[in-house]
């Protein structure tokens, strides 16, 4: 956390040093990758990883998806968790319900509008989509503290609203408007693009479940998720996430720990017969890219 908040002080301070340059288009990708790997970090903090106790997560929370990345820590928090309950399951998980993107086949056939017309090439309409995640991660934290479910509702407003001032008020300060808007579409764009390319790789393209699925928690858990073998870069640019089976499967471990625990799930879920997927990175986007376009045939 404190190598973080160094390299967050320090890529703002490059923004100023930088000043009027195209430069700052790669000062923008640079802070891409830090958003999102504060992003992660709001992510463990959300699993109570880091602190024994709740005050200090959620304040730490907090401080980091509201105030220094503008996602709500909150809300965020309470639809992951509803993902981790159910993954892939159609009628309880939110990463799965039917948006833009189709997640199955009656999905697609019960789609309409741009749905529908996204969803007939879907696997090449993704990437370029998820340059628009992260405004719509923004957006969906502002409209979420106004349905009345948010427990801190006048806390987390008011570090959101601190955030766009801050934020948009430092890049119109420092730039003239034309690089203003062109940083903020790399540096949104390429935001939304780094964290979907490390959650697609989890999910996508393993079984759909329906209310006919009936799963004990541990294959409900394991045959959802997908790991991605890699190393240390691997490890760290994916969040530790790559880890997913285990991070399912016990989802408050400390990420540190998740590659010490692969080893003895694989082999316990060998031993009880339960399918056990860990592929490479590329091979992940390949599974989850073949399985949109298998979903939008219907349409096709």
């Amino acid at each position: 956390m404190s190598i973080m908040a160094a390299v967050y002080a320090g890529g703002w301070a490059l923004f100023v040093w930088v000043g009027d340059s195209w430069w700052q288009l790669l000062v923008a990708a640079a802070l891409a990758v830090i958003f999102a790997q504060l992003g992660f970090l709001a992510h463990d903090l959300g699993h109570r990883q880091v602190f024994r106790t709740r005050r200090p997560s959620d304040v730490a929370g907090l401080i980091i998806g509201n105030l220094g990345v503008g996602l709500g820590w909150g809300w965020w928090t309470t639809k992951h968790n509803k993902h981790h309950a159910n993954p892939n399951h159609e009628d309880h998980d939110p990463d799965v319900s039917p948006a833009v993107i189709v997640w199955s086949q009656d999905q697609a056939r019960r789609s309409a509008g741009l749905p529908r017309f996204i969803a007939k090439y879907q696997a090449f309409w993704f990437f370029p989509l998820l340059t628009l995640e992260a405004w719509h991660l923004h957006i969906a934290s502002f409209k979420a503290l106004f349905q009345g479910t948010a427990k801190r509702p006048a806390i987390e407003l008011t570090l959101l609203i601190t955030h766009v001032v801050v934020y948009f008020g430092a890049v119109f300060a420092v730039l003239p408007f034309g690089k203003a808007l062109l940083f903020l579409a790399v540096h949104q764009g390429l935001f939304g693009v780094y964290l979907g390319s490390t959650f697609a790789p989890n999910h996508k393209g393993m079984p759909v479940l329906t209310k006919e699925d009936k799963l004990d928690f541990l294959r409900k858990q394991v045959l959802t998720s997908r790991n991605v073998r890699g190393n240390l870069f691997t490890d760290v640019a994916l969040g530790q996430l790559n880890y997913q089976i285990e991070h399912h499967l016990f989802p408050n471990m400390p990420a540190p720990n998740l590659r010490k625990a692969q080893p003895i799930v694989e082999s316990y879920c060998a031993e009880i017969g339960v399918d056990y997927l860990q592929t490479g990175l590329i091979e992940s986007y390949g599974q989850a890219l073949r399985h949109l376009h298998e979903v939008g045939a219907p349409l096709r």
